[in-house]
């Protein structure tokens, strides 16, 4: 069957695998038709799959798995119409032409540990048995496929007993034990219906091979969480425990190559990497790739099982995932071969998963556009556009995800934590190599630099001013008033940063508690490995007078041109301001009512000063330093 002639219906679609599965097909160019339970989700995976180059959305429709029609308005005809059971589906044919699907993939269902019984049985069991009835029903299908699980399928398929359903229910938890009876609802109603099914069992889906990208934040991922935070005091299991991997494309491609091959008819695979790392080997690399310490310590997971919740912070669900077990992935592999699909390295996988989950803050910060790179040989975060000329360096003891409204809003902009500070690695020692390789091999050209990033602004604009072609100077410590004597004290500094809540690290840089959400991020970062500490370090450096003076010096001899951005409850010393006089090609720009962090308090306005043009120097009176103010 050539793709033109195949037309998919995929359930689930909006779901971390099914909008997987969606572009797979698109991709080798099937006609592909959704159902979401909403408008919403529909919204977001059009988005999605548009921001992949998807091309024209899928046909959507309404999914109700309460009704005997399954899809809303199924069979309603060929007039046009919303998507909402009135005709046909946005973006393509309607309702009535569902009768020419000729394959199902239902990766519909609930995955989530600590749910009721008759949720999880509502979410997983029930869903299975009106899928497959609706399956029953097309003349034209050619192939179910049904996501099960590497832990629970190839079970007995044989009518459950009430007295079996408790039991299984009481030892697995709600969550698993739904997903084993929904693996023998269906093979057995599949059979009994005379459906063509096949069934694939994927391990831990962890994110794109490619890009890492993954929002599932549940299982494997809490472990990975906790290492990024430090608060893994030991590593699960011994050197036995396995808990396999695959890459959600490679599911993805797997999953739309099954009703194509005949052979595959009635039969389950297994997916995943035989060669994954036994747990406490797969976290250590991870530990690596964060440049985090891995934990010594391992717990056996007879232990665990019999540790109290409080002490493990895992749901007792998670701990039947621990298990030495191995798969039979020999069939899988075959028909991966048989069709030229290779699985990707799972290493490498792990890796950018990772990464992808920390950079996206494991889901509190889950907009695009964020990543770790490797800049100077520095594992560097930062957020914003891709290779963008104007890059801001966040000062402290804040970190470039407070600058993400204002890179946003001047465009063609990235914020870039300095090593060391938000989620950057490094220390102060690598700013040299760091910065040089900033500026000469990743385009920046405008260095915005605040507080503290512009000092690292002015050094590297001093040490390559061929390729800086613009400072803006947000708050720049070196032309203000020297910070009090208590901020030189380094352990005192460190401890007082690493306890701050949002609301009270509010209060100190804004004056008021308003800003506390925009701080979130900043105080997980101060809480996390040695962030606070080089905070403490950078702060009392601020007071340093010799620093100061050769931060002044540098910027005298910067050629280009410089705008300075201060609040007017935060000005410059008149000393900072007899030195700006002195300057032909420097603007400086007072933002009204704002102090030291102006990107939290007036956003708008510092886009504006950063994003816009500055006055012609030299047109100002008083001396070469343009005066320009903003604000009320």
């Amino acid at each position: 069957m050539s793709a033109d002639e195949r037309h998919a219906l995929v359930l689930g679609a909006s779901g971390f695998i099914g909008r997987h599965v969606v572009l797979a097909l698109g991709q080798a160019g099937v006609r592909v038709s959704t159902a979401s339970r909403s408008d919403a989700s529909y919204r977001r995976l059009a988005q999605w799959l548009a921001g992949r180059g998807y091309g024209e959305a899928p046909a959507d429709f309404r999914v109700d798995y309460t009704k005997a029609s399954l899809i809303v308005g199924d069979g309603d005809g060929d007039g046009d119409g919303d998507g909402n059971g009135n005709g046909n589906g946005r973006g393509g044919s309607g309702s009535g032409h569902l009768d020419g699907v000729t394959e199902i993939y239902n990766c519909a269902g609930a995955f989530r540990f600590g749910m009721a019984e008759d949720e999880a049985r509502h979410a997983n069991v029930d869903s299975v048995r009106a899928v497959v009835e609706f399956a029953a029903r097309l003349p034209r299908l050619r192939r179910l496929v049904q996501i099960s699980g590497y832990r629970v399928s190839g079970q007995d398929s044989a009518p459950w007993s009430e007295e079996r359903r408790r039991e299984t229910y009481r030892a697995l938890g709600a969550y698993e034990a739904s997903r084993v009876e929904a693996d023998a609802v269906f093979r057995e109603s599949a059979t009994e219906s005379g459906v063509p099914w096949s069934i694939v069992n994927p391990a831990s889906v962890i994110g794109d091979s490619a890009t890492g990208e993954s929002d599932q934040y549940l299982g494997l991922a809490t472990n990975v969480n906790a290492l990024w935070q430090g608060s893994l005091p030991a590593f699960p299991g011994d050197g036995r425990t396995f808990v396999p991997v695959v890459a959600a494309d490679y599911l993805a491609r797997f999953m739309t190559l099954l009703p194509t091959d005949a052979d595959t008819e009635r039969t389950a695979y297994w997916l995943l990497d035989d060669d994954t790392p036994a747990l406490p080997d797969l976290l250590t690399l991870v530990a690596e790739q964060y440049g985090v310490k891995a934990p010594r310590a391992r717990i056996p997971v007879a232990l665990l099982k019999r540790l109290p919740r409080r002490l493990t912070q895992a749901d007792p669900e998670t701990l039947t995932f621990l298990s030495s077990d191995r798969y039979p992935t020999a069939s899988a592999h075959a028909v991966a071969a048989r069709h030229g699909l290779t699985m990707p390295d799972t290493a490498t996988t792990i890796r950018r998963w990772a990464d992808h989950l920390a950079a996206h803050r494991f889901g509190d910060a889950p907009a695009g556009g964020r990543r770790f790179t490797t800049t100077g040989g520095t594992r560097t975060f930062e957020l914003g556009e891709v290779g963008a000329p104007t890059v801001v360096l966040p000062g402290l003891p804040v970190n470039a995800d407070t600058w993400a409204p204002v890179v946003a809003a001047v465009g063609n902009a990235r914020a870039v934590d300095l090593p060391g500070l938000g989620m950057s690695a490094g220390s102060r020692d690598d700013w040299p190599s760091w910065t040089t390789a900033l500026v000469t091999e990743t385009g920046a050209r405008h260095l915005v630099g605040h507080s503290i990033g512009a000092a690292a602004a002015v050094e590297a604009a001093a040490a390559h001013p061929d390729a800086v072609e613009r400072l803006t100077l947000v708050s720049p410590f070196f032309l203000q008033a020297a910070p009090p004597r208590a901020a030189t004290w380094t352990p005192l500094t460190r401890r007082f940063l690493s306890r701050m809540a949002p609301a009270a690290l509010a209060e100190r840089l804004t004056g008021t508690a308003d800003h506390a959400a925009s701080l979130e991020s900043a105080v997980a970062d101060l809480r996390r490995g040695t962030t606070a500490a080089t905070v403490a370090r950078l702060l009392a450096a601020g007071a340093n007078p010799r620093w100061r003076a050769d931060l002044r010096a540098a910027l005298q001899r910067y050629p280009g041109p410089v705008h300075i951005v201060v609040g007017s409850d935060d000005p410059l010393t008149p000393e900072g301001q007899s030195l700006l006089d002195t300057l032909p090609h420097v603007t400086v720009t007072e933002i009204a009512g704002a102090g030291h962090h102006p990107q939290l308090t007036h956003a708008q306005d510092v886009a504006r000063a950063v994003g816009g043009r500055m006055a012609a120097p030299g047109t100002g009176t008083g001396g070469g330093a343009t005066a320009v103010h903003t604000g009320p």
